[in-house]
């Protein structure tokens, strides 16, 4: 994870406790199991990517999911093709929007 925040300029959380950011690990898939967020496509098993995790971002206050985007389609399992919905910019335009709006429902967003 040290990499992977390094290549995409995130500071880890040794470097600053001030950081918005936190870059997570699942090796044992529990959080993608919890959040039921296993892509069950027949493709990825078979190409050897057991218990692959769905595309998805999700916006989180006190423990609360306030908005969960997950960019999965009948034809593109992963997301892969269309990620638009879980990119930052998209985020940030929801996440705007939840908090103008003093809390929309999640499927408004």
């Amino acid at each position: 994870m040290a990499a992977w925040a390094e290549d995409q300029g995130v500071k880890s959380l040794g470097d600053s406790d001030e950081s918005i950011l936190h870059l997570y690990a699942d090796p044992y898939g529990m959080v993608t199991d919890a959040l039921d967020m296993e892509m069950t496509a027949a493709g990825p098993k078979m190409v050897g990517l057991v218990n692959r995790s769905k595309r998805f971002a999700l916006y989180i206050v006190d423990g609360t999911v306030k908005i969960a985007r997950i960019a999965e389609a009948e034809d593109d399992p992963a997301g892969d093709d269309r990620p638009d919905i879980t990119l930052a910019e998209s985020m940030i335009e929801a996440i705007t929007t939840y908090n103008n709006n003093d809390g929309l429902k999640k499927d408004e967003l």
